[in-house]
């Protein structure tokens, strides 16, 4: 079960590779809790969310690289 839903506001954990944008605010924007293709070989068992930057950009990422937004 997805531990974050559609438009819910996250931060990439401050410990993820620099590739993900560490402590940068995003938004949820996709839930992918099954695998609809190869492409997601790449990232361990569980949930992946695509998420998009208040700069417009997105990346798909591991749910254990994400946390709840806090202010």
């Amino acid at each position: 079960m997805p531990r974050f839903n559609y438009d819910d506001i996250v931060n990439v954990r401050s410990g993820a590779s620099a590739d993900l944008h560490p402590c940068k605010k995003a938004w949820v924007v996709a839930i992918f809790d099954t695998r609809p293709g190869p492409y997601f070989d790449k990232f361990p068992d569980g949930v992946v969310y695509m998420v998009e930057f208040e700069d417009g950009s997105s990346l798909e990422i591991h749910e254990n690289d994400l946390e709840p937004f806090a202010t």
